[in-house]
């Protein structure tokens, strides 16, 4: 009893000694997290569009323009000016439709580029593996002493990649062919509104290849080839894939193939004006500037067609900029968003038509890369790594991942108009002294 007494009187001095040390010991000086730096200041100046855009209704350069950008995610600008329609006084507005021709070319992409995900086909394979048609293909090799057409065979195959970014050998802009190739080109493969996507294809596999597979850039006819794969791999017709698999996902409810005389939303269809070398703009008739969307034609084409709202391209584009995801809607993995927005045009591809107008670019899928800064001010401004498309009426997007920024820009002045983007894209980058032109 006596040692147990001891014990606890020895640990009760001890326990006392402990907690004098204790408070005696300095304490730990508490660690504050450090703030987290504050985001970079916005880089896109509203005022400043406003003032580009106007400046181009003032300056006559287009009848109506309206633009819409989002910065890190969120909306810093919208605006519209000038008339969708002049003749009737109807103001470009937020909900106007435009044509958006060779926009639709990156819906297609899209839409083929779902299918490489899921195994359907290989990038590198020969486009005749899931296109017969295109086995027994001749390229065009000059005149003989004769001043006849000449042909060989390809020195290798059209690849599945070839059609994604124009280097399959098809006839096409600026085509310098002999006129028997123009001709065989007008039998076999121009446009009929009345032919379906494989009586289309099957027509551009009778045309002779303008040059050998993989050696040039030149726009053409491939993404109507796209549009026919993405029905004939998946079994259902070009434009049910879209609605089902993009448009109706993405909540794109404006945007279609056909927008009908009789169709509620037909009074918000723009006008598309010719622009004449006086500077003055001409209306095209109905028939001419709507011959297309005005009816439920056997054509559904890869390659244009669409019409769209300012809000509906920009899911579209958002969904790029989200590698893929828009909301709930994933249409693309990331990995295959960013495969498509990188360059691949192989360097010796030196022969690129008029691409480099477009300023230091190479090209993706269906889809033009900025790989350097503006080389001079007489360049559109922008962003390396940025991806690109525009269309025939004037009509622009891009996503540029550096600056997260998305951007729609829509007009219809024809003939295609570069001036119009370079204004537009000047006063979106003027805060960035990398990617303004100077």
């Amino acid at each position: 009893m006596k040692m147990f007494k001891l014990a606890a009187a020895a640990a009760l001095i001890t326990g006392v000694l402990g907690s004098a040390v204790a408070a005696d010991a300095p304490k730990p000086v508490p660690v504050v997290p450090a703030a987290p730096a504050p985001p970079p200041p916005p880089l896109v100046d509203p005022a400043a569009i406003d003032n580009a855009l106007k400046s181009l209704i003032d300056g006559k350069k287009a009848v109506g323009v309206s633009a819409l950008v989002y910065e890190r995610g969120q909306e810093v600008y919208f605006g519209a000016f000038g008339l969708a329609d002049r003749e009737n006084n109807k103001p470009m507005t937020r909900d106007t439709i435009v044509q958006i021709f060779s926009m639709t070319k990156p819906v297609t992409g899209v839409a083929l580029m779902r299918l490489y995900e899921r195994g359907k086909f290989d990038l590198d394979a020969p486009l005749a593996v899931y296109a017969p048609e295109f086995a027994e293909m001749r390229v065009y090799a000059g005149l003989d002493a004769n001043g006849q057409p000449k042909y060989e065979a390809p020195k290798r195959p059209i690849s599945v990649r070839d059609i994604l970014r124009h280097t399959a050998g098809f006839y096409g802009d600026g085509s310098p062919e002999a006129e028997a190739v123009t001709a065989i080109y007008r039998q076999f493969a121009a446009r009929d509104f009345n032919k379906t996507l494989p009586e289309v294809s099957a027509g551009l596999a009778k045309v002779p290849l303008s040059y050998q597979p993989g050696t040039q850039w030149r726009y053409s006819d491939a993404v109507d080839v796209q549009a026919y794969l993405v029905q004939k791999i998946s079994g259902v017709p070009f434009d049910e894939f879209l609605n089902l698999h993009i448009l109706r996902p993405l909540g794109m409810t404006s945007t279609r193939y056909t927008i009908l005389p009789t169709d509620a939303d037909r009074p918000q269809l723009a006008a598309v004006y010719t622009r004449n070398n006086d500077g003055t703009f001409t209306r095209q008739t109905d028939e001419v500037a709507y011959g297309f969307n005005s009816a439920a034609w056997a054509y559904k084409p890869g390659s244009f067609g669409l019409v769209s709202t300012i809000d509906d391209y920009m899911k579209f584009a958002r969904m790029l900029s989200g590698g893929g995801k828009l909301g709930r809607a994933r249409i693309l993995k990331p990995e295959t968003v960013k495969l498509m927005a990188t360059d691949a045009m192989p360097k010796e591809v030196t022969e690129r038509a008029w691409l480099p107008s477009k300023g230091q670019v190479g090209f993706g899928i269906d889809f033009a890369v900025r790989i350097a800064p503006p080389k001079d001010a007489h360049e559109p401004s922008g962003a390396v790594g940025e991806f690109f498309w525009d269309g025939a009426a004037t009509t622009l997007f891009w996503s540029d991942p550096k600056n997260d920024i998305t951007a729609v820009f829509f007009t219809q002045v024809r003939p295609f108009d570069l001036s119009l983007h370079k204004v537009f894209r000047d006063a979106v980058y003027r805060n960035d002294p990398i990617a303004l032109a100077h």
